[in-house]
């Protein structure tokens, strides 16, 4: 939309027709006059209202906008018109006016546009180019050399397989799309008496300002802030009027939570909280009646951010409520639980959801790179066969003539059905990688143009949380400085905590907590007061060091129940832990364990319960959420009865260090638990005066109200807040190893393959977890590259680096890494490719997408690349063959992947086997379809030099036309069943995957070899033909064909058979029906086949004759090869 249109106000306030809404339509191809089109055409294809000039392009406005909230204009309390009219029975109906602008599209096409499109894109492959080229060439009386169809009708054959399939494809998804288009969402809409009603809408006629609301389970149509959570015994609602099977909210009327697997990938359920202000009325009809007004940023592709306000103009106070993440619905996100009402902010083009929308990195294997290079080697060789024809004939009279003519004879040594076939292929090794799940359960394949990458690996960069390990935290150490306590200390930390809450409750009892000083600090922890206050509890001074102890424990455990935005909740029956790290569950649930239960959790408000049977309650007065930037999140709580003001802040050693007071013991006991494989995290506190939060308040409000640099302003308010704070503790959990981690990385390793570890972790954490994963060998160095600040030291530990690298394993962390990517990273990852293998810690998401493309571009290396969180997806994308696993981070890395796996340990079978099998398999399919169509081109050479350099055909058009699909297509296509060794001996001896890397299934060498038995078997079937033939009183060119053609189709059959490895029953079947197939054409093709010397004994001898001669040597000259230089895997046999 122009940003002149998104300045007009929403509705209209007077009595005129409504103004134009901002919203966004799908662009399409064209528009049509509606005419008398069926419905359901109507909504394949997009068309402007009737009579309707064809609307301009919409785009995004670049300026924030406006939405009222309110829907109904009145005065004194009276109603006098609705803002907007909306015909809703014309929107069910389908007319193009009543749209609102949502409608999902993801077709490729439309009505009209399919075929010329589809046909453009297949016309700029080389293949079909030339194949229609020389087809029309058919159409030149001069130029014709053979039979019509014999051009036409390998090239139509082809078209229809690539056309059936992008019609399949567009029709899928033009039925998903009318699925989410159609589907009916509740729209609140205003009586004239005052109320509310709510009509059922299709999603694709929602706009900008519609108050919907959405039930349990229900998808988000659009981008929306939350407004209310109803609740079941709202029942004045018209939301719940008449509906019995309200969802529960999550909190206490407002917060619910959403998942938002489908935009993010990740897993976790979110929190999200309905705007304070709108809390204020009493029904939720009153909302389109309000003065309210939402402001929000211009729309974006940030999906973790949103800055917006909630304001009432005529408000003279000009109070604003800012407007945060919590606030929104995201589109394509699910309502997990409460059922929510919100209003529209943005849809169709402009939602966080199709703005991040875009095509992947289009990914082309190897072997396709190969095989087109051998394309244009074989053009070559065709123009050089015509070439040499014509020059042997003579460049006089019509040579240029002649020289067409050649070319065209030639033309099958071009291969058209190469990409169908390697096409195909691709299909049934997706098929079989699917299929095999017994041995890999859950594998799915997302690029079925890549199954033969994963046999040409040299390098994989992996993850280390949830893919490496499991992702599953479990508590394994809390250090307080002066005491550690590890899992099996549990039940000492609960009789800690207990003792230390009991004299909490006997002080509150035995003495009236009063406010001591004027800031409302609590007395200082000193030994007299601790000593006073113990006396009346039984104790006397002897004990201040066990209080002190109590209170310190106490202080810890209440940090980590309370810094955290892990949210209880009832499902069916089961009180389950919502948050979004698996950090927070884990911590939280090592909290209750020890007798603090988690009972609340809400936007303004906390509730323990501690042992002693007591409750504590705490009000959130400000919360600080984590982000990767800031690595840390915090939570100011005023707890109730003693009114005491404390900010805890939790995060990662190297933030937080920065922030606590002077200790002597955090960075030691840091590197210690991360030695053990240990993730850490640190929390403090500081307690507020009144005075102190006030200006905090004041200034944070401020700051989350501010339009311009929100983000900035409200990081630098908590960044002054955060100093001068009392370190607590240390936390330490547990991230498992993947089943069979170990064993599968030692295969990988002995197949040739370099492993790196690239990880957001300490240092080390990642190096204990590379020892115990056996990434790195016990008996290897490690060479660590940490802290450097600079180019001349960088370059120093590089150089010491260089005397041991191809001993030691390379550990580097982010800084030293990202100097290096930026002044020198040739010398880097050269040296790096030396080690046996590498870790990177400390490492972005773009240093990873940055690693792999050093390996690609400086070493030319076949890299993969697997994980399982949303910091992977920009190296999965990179990689030639991106492997994703769905985890505890969500599915993000997953749906972003090439391949998706279960597990790490299913990498070794996915490689050593389908990868084997998918490489293998391509190459001697692509090998045997080049051999077909140049033999034949061979025997067409030699037949026009034979017979006076004719420019005729020497077989007739419907034998040629089945020599290219019945006679040698299935069993040259059952060659993908092919098996050179076994799945056991694959698994046992990795190191035959080392072959492979090399490339040499399908290389020059393979190619001129290839070549060499085409020219040799093509020359002798027509020679040996002419030969056997030249004295016979019947010798003709048509018994000349009948006899060279069969002697052919006996050769390739047989050609397949002798490179067989492993027969399946399909293969002998696919050679059994070629040549039946053959044989009837036989009887069928009166005309080709002269059966008066077909039926003869002699016809059959010659054959036999002329088959031997083409294929004995060649025969001979493989057993030769496999007995003086056989293959690795030939050893095994």
């Amino acid at each position: 939309m122009s940003a002149a249109q998104d300045t007009l106000p929403l509705f209209t306030l007077d009595g005129g027709p409504p103004s134009p809404r901002p919203h966004s339509l799908p662009s399409s191809f064209l528009r049509l006059a509606r005419g008398s089109l069926p419905l359901w055409l109507l909504s394949y294809l997009p068309l402007s209202p009737q009579g309707a000039a064809p609307a301009e392009p919409e785009t995004l406005s670049l300026e924030s906008r406006v939405v009222p909230l309110g829907a109904c204009a009145f005065a004194d309390g009276v109603v006098q018109r609705g803002r907007w009219i909306r015909n809703v029975d014309a929107a069910l109906a389908g007319v193009e006016g009543a749209r609102g602008g949502n409608a999902v599209c993801n077709q490729k096409y439309n009505f009209l546009s399919f075929l010329p499109l589809v046909l453009y894109e297949q016309f700029r492959m080389f293949y079909n180019l030339f194949f229609l080229l020389v087809a029309c060439s058919q159409f030149i009386p001069a130029l014709r050399v053979g039979f019509f169809w014999t051009y036409f009708g390998p090239l139509v054959f082809v078209l229809l397989v690539s056309v059936s399939k992008e019609a399949f494809d567009d029709l899928a998804r033009f039925q998903r799309d009318r699925k989410l288009n159609m589907f009916a969402y509740s729209l609140l809409l205003p009586d004239e008496n005052g109320s509310a009603h709510t009509v059922r809408i299709p999603s694709q006629d929602i706009r900008v300002g519609d108050v919907l609301i959405l039930d349990t389970d229900e998808r988000v149509p659009a981008d929306c802030v939350l407004l209310r959570v109803v609740c079941p015994e709202d029942d004045h609602s018209p939301a719940v009027k008449d509906r019995t099977d309200a969802a529960p909210s999550a909190g206490q009327g407002d917060t619910l939570f959403i998942r938002t697997d489908q935009l993010d990938g990740e897993t976790d359920w979110k929190l999200r909280r309905a705007v304070a202000g709108s809390q204020s009325f009493m029904r939720d009809e009153d909302m389109l009646y309000s003065h309210y007004q939402i402001e929000a940023e211009a729309p974006k592709k940030e999906i973790y951010d949103f800055v917006g306000t909630f304001v009432d103009p005529n408000d003279p106070s000009g109070n604003k409520e800012p407007l945060t993440l919590e606030n929104t619905l995201w589109a394509n996100t699910v309502v997990a639980s409460g059922r929510a009402i919100c209003v529209v902010m943005y849809n169709g083009d402009e939602t966080r959801s199709m703005l991040n929308t875009s095509s992947p990195r289009s990914k082309i294997g190897k072997l396709d790179l190969e095989v087109n290079r051998m394309s244009k080697m074989l053009f070559f060789l065709l123009f050089s066969l015509s070439a040499l024809l014509t020059g042997l004939r003579g460049f006089s009279g019509q040579w240029i003539l002649y020289f067409c003519r050649y070319f065209l004879l030639l033309s099958a040594i071009i291969p058209i059905s190469m990409r169908v076939n390697l096409d195909m292929a691709k299909i049934a090794y997706t098929t079989f990688i699917e299929n095999d799940s017994e041995k890999m359960p859950g594998c799915t394949v997302r690029n079925s143009n890549l199954p033969e990458e994963l046999g040409r690996i040299e390098y994989i960069l992996t993850d280390k949380t949830g893919t490496l390990t499991q992702n599953e935290m479990s508590f394994k150490k809390l250090h307080l400085g002066t005491m550690l306590f590890a899992r099996d200390s549990l039940e000492d930390i609960y009789q800690y905590a207990k003792a230390a809450f009991q004299h909490d409750a006997a002080d509150r009892a035995n003495t009236e907590w009063n406010e001591t000083t004027a800031d409302n600090r609590m007395v200082p922890m000193t030994s007299d007061n601790i000593s006073r206050s113990s006396s009346g509890y039984g104790y006397g001074r002897d004990v201040v060091k066990g209080r002190r102890t109590h209170k310190q424990i106490q202080e810890a455990l209440l940090a980590i129940a309370l810094a955290h935005n892990v949210t209880p909740v009832e499902d069916a029956g089961q009180r389950t832990l919502q948050a979004a790290s698996p950090d927070e569950v884990a911590l939280v649930t090592f909290a209750e364990s020890v007798g603090i239960i988690l009972k609340e959790r809400s936007m303004s408000r906390v509730i323990l319960k501690v042992p002693g049977n007591l409750e504590l309650r705490y009000d959130i007065l400000a919360e600080f959420p984590f982000t990767s930037a800031a690595k840390r999140m915090g939570i100011i709580v005023k707890e109730r009865h003693t009114n005491v003001i404390t900010l805890f802040v939790k995060g990662a050693d190297t933030t937080m260090a920065k922030k606590v007071r002077y200790n002597d013991w955090l960075d030691e006991e840091c590197g210690n638990l991360a030695r053990e494989g240990l993730r850490t995290l640190v929390y403090a506190k500081r307690e507020l005066s009144i005075a102190d939060y006030e200006l905090f308040a004041d200034r944070w409000q401020t700051a989350r109200t501010s339009s311009i640099n929100r983000k900035e302003y409200m990081a630098t308010v908590q960044e002054e807040i955060e100093q001068d704070m009392v370190l607590l503790a240390l936390t330490g959990v547990e991230d498992k190893l993947q089943p069979n981690v170990r064993e599968s990385l030692e295969k990988l390793r002995h197949a040739g393959i370099r492993i790196w570890m690239l990880t957001g972790d300490k240092v080390e954490t990642a190096t204990n977890i590379a020892v115990s994963s056996r990434l790195a060998e016990r008996s290897q160095g490690i060479f660590t590259i940490t802290g450097m600040t600079g180019r001349n030291e960088a370059s120093r530990a590089l150089a010491r680096f260089r005397r041991v690298a191809s001993t030691d394993v390379l550990v580097v962390d982010g800084t030293s890494l990202q100097i290096y990517l930026d002044m020198f990273p040739e010398q880097f990852i050269e040296l790096a490719a030396m080690a046996p293998a590498a870790v990177a810690c400390r490492c972005s998401p773009t240093q990873k997408a940055a690693v792999v493309q050093l390996l690609q571009t400086q070493l030319n290396k076949r890299v993969a690349a697997i994980g399982d969180g949303g910091n992977d997806v920009g190296m999965i994308q990179q990689a030639h063959a991106g492997i994703g696993i769905p985890g505890k981070e969500g599915m993000q890395a997953s749906l972003a992947a090439d391949f998706s796996i279960t597990s790490f340990s299913h990498l070794t079978r996915l490689l050593l086997w389908h990868g084997r099998n998918s490489y293998r398999r391509s190459a001697r399919l692509a090998q045997f379809v080049i051999h077909r169509g140049l033999i034949i081109s061979i025997i067409q050479t030699v037949y026009c030099a034979l017979f006076f350099y004719a420019a005729v055909s020497v077989y007739s058009g419907w034998i040629l036309v089945g020599y290219a699909t019945v006679f040698t297509m299935f069993p040259v296509f059952s060659l993908i069943l092919d098996e050179d060794v076994n799945e056991h001996a694959a698994d046992t001896y990795p190191e035959l995957y080392k072959d492979l890397q090399k490339g040499r299934s399908l290389n020059l060498k393979t190619f001129l070899i290839w070549v060499f038995k085409s020219i040799y078997q093509g020359t002798m079937i027509m020679v040996f033909s002419v030969y056997v033939l030249w004295d016979d009183e019947y010798f003709t060119t048509l018994h000349l064909s009948a006899i060279s053609f069969t002697s052919l189709i006996l050769t390739e059959l047989l050609m397949v058979a002798f490179e067989v490895h492993r027969w399946h029953w399909m293969m002998i079947a696919a050679e059994a029906c070629s040549l039946l197939c053959y044989v009837a054409s036989i009887f069928i093709l009166q005309d080709t086949f002269d059966h008066s010397l077909i039926f003869q004994w002699g016809f059959l001898g010659r054959v036999i004759a002329v088959t031997l001669v083409s294929c004995v040597p060649v025969t001979i000259g493989k057993w030769l090869k496999r007995k003086f230089a056989p293959a690795p895997y030939s050893k095994l046999a």
